[in-house]
C-alpha cells in the first residue's frame, strides 16, 4: 500500500510537468557565429526583418487591429531596440502577438496569454526554451551587434517532448532577433514565420519583475 501511495505522489508531482528532450545538439557543429551556422533561408528572412514587420503591422492596421497595436507599445514597434545589457539568464513570461495571417481562414492579429520561458547559459552562448504552449521555441541566442542578437532554433509542436536540430527539417526552423525593449523587457522578433502568421513578437519579462 505504501509502495502505491508513493507512485501516485510521484506521478501527481510529474505529470504537470513541462519537459522537452533535447538534441545532442541544437546545431550541426558547436560555434559561437551565427553567422556559421545559419541557413540561406533565414538569412534571407532577417535581413528582410523591418519589412516584414512593417508589412505585418499594415495587414493588422487594414483588418481593424490599430487600437490593439497602439495598446501594445514599443512591443510592436520595429524602432523600439534599446542599447545592452544582454537578456540575462533566468526564467520569463513569455507572451507572443501573432501579426498578419498566411491564409483567409487566420487572423490578423492574435495575441496569447504569458507562458513559461527559460534562459540559460550554454557553452558560450545562451539556449532559450519555450516550456510551455502549442508551439514551443527551443534555441541559441547568438550575439549579433550593439542593439540586437539572433536566435536560432526549432519549433516544437503540441504534444512532442523532442526537439529538432536547426536545419534538420528547414519547416521546423526559427530565426529572429533579441532586443531589449524595456528596463525589463525583452522582445524575439521572428519575421517570416513558418506557419499561420507574417510576424511572431515574443514578449520576455523576468518571473517576479515589472515591466
Amino acid at each position: 500500500m505504501r509502495r502505491a501511495l508513493v507512485l501516485i505522489l510521484l506521478a501527481s508531482a510529474t505529470g504537470g510537468c513541462e519537459v522537452i528532450e533535447q538534441p545532442s545538439g541544437l546545431i550541426p557543429r558547436w560555434t559561437t557565429s551565427s553567422r556559421q551556422v545559419i541557413s540561406d533561408n533565414d538569412r534571407v528572412r532577417l535581413r528582410d526583418w523591418r519589412q516584414t514587420f512593417e508589412s505585418a503591422l499594415d495587414q493588422a492596421r487594414k483588418a481593424g487591429h490599430s487600437a490593439d497595436i497602439a495598446k501594445e507599445g514599443v512591443l510592436l514597434d520595429p524602432d523600439a531596440a534599446l542599447d545592452g545589457p544582454a537578456v540575462p539568464d533566468g526564467d520569463y513570461r513569455c507572451r507572443v502577438v501573432k501579426l498578419g495571417k498566411q491564409s483567409d481562414a487566420l487572423l490578423d492579429f492574435v495575441t496569447y496569454p504569458p507562458f513559461s520561458c527559460r534562459i540559460h547559459a550554454e557553452r558560450g552562448l545562451q539556449r532559450l526554451t519555450k516550456l510551455s504552449g502549442s508551439q514551443r521555441y527551443v534555441g541559441l541566442i547568438f550575439p549579433f551587434d550593439a542593439i540586437r542578437e539572433v536566435f536560432l532554433g526549432t519549433l516544437v509542436l503540441g504534444d512532442e517532448r523532442r526537439a529538432m536540430q536547426y536545419r534538420q527539417d528547414e519547416k521546423r526552423d526559427v530565426a529572429g532577433h533579441v532586443e531589449r525593449v524595456g528596463t525589463n523587457r525583452w522582445r524575439l522578433v521572428i519575421p517570416q514565420p513558418h506557419f499561420e502568421s507574417n510576424l511572431d513578437v515574443m514578449e520576455l519579462v523576468p518571473e517576479g519583475a515589472s515591466r
